[in-house]
């Protein structure tokens, strides 16, 4: 059996059957990454996880457009970065007018719940992240990594080729230049 790498290497190099080998060695722990981003999603979001996979997957293998991952970490950040696109496209559409706009669902069965994650909030992180991308991508991607895709600071780490400790660092630092940046969305 292909090491992912390999396959990663078949698809760039136009095998046609390579996407197909694909799916089968990445596909759990992608379900399981686009579960805990579900996870954190609020009640009434209808997107499975395996629905999550299927999409970010599509986006990834796109025949029309081959792409170049240099590793399995290169992937599985495309991976997350293509999740997250998925996450923040449905979470403008949600909060758009013609969908409901600032509507929340609500479970009649349980008046109490609260909507953790709104639409406008999902929105004005997606832009602050994309600012501090440009301020530096390395704090941009770990929150990518951490936020989008579920993924440990120890896996998140590991995937950006840094120490765990530099990993806690950078998320420590991007948490709160975000939270700044995102107040600052919601009061202009």
């Amino acid at each position: 059996m292909k090491s992912v790498s390999d396959v990663l290497s078949s698809i760039h190099d136009g095998d046609p059957s390579a996407a197909d080998q694909l799916l089968p060695l990445v596909y759990d722990e992608l379900r399981k990454l686009a579960a805990q981003r579900i996870a954190r999603e609020d009640p009434g979001i209808s997107l499975q996880a395996t629905a999550l996979v299927h999409d970010a997957y599509l986006r990834l293998v796109d025949v029309e457009s081959r792409q170049r991952w240099d590793s399995r970490s290169h992937f599985f950040a495309a991976a997350a970065e293509a999740m997250r696109r998925i996450l923040v496209d449905r979470a403008r559409k949600r909060g758009a007018i013609r969908h409901g706009g600032g509507r929340h669902r609500v479970n009649l069965s349980d008046v109490e719940v609260t909507v953790s994650q709104p639409p406008h909030e999902i929105v004005a992180l997606s832009d602050a992240l994309d600012r501090l991308a440009t301020i530096d991508q390395r704090k941009a991607e770990l929150v990518k990594l951490r936020f989008f895709a579920g993924l440990t600071n120890d896996q998140a780490a590991e995937a950006l080729g840094i120490s765990p400790a530099t990993a806690y660092n950078d998320w420590a630092y991007a948490r709160a230049w975000l939270r700044v940046e995102t107040q600052e969305d919601s009061v202009a």
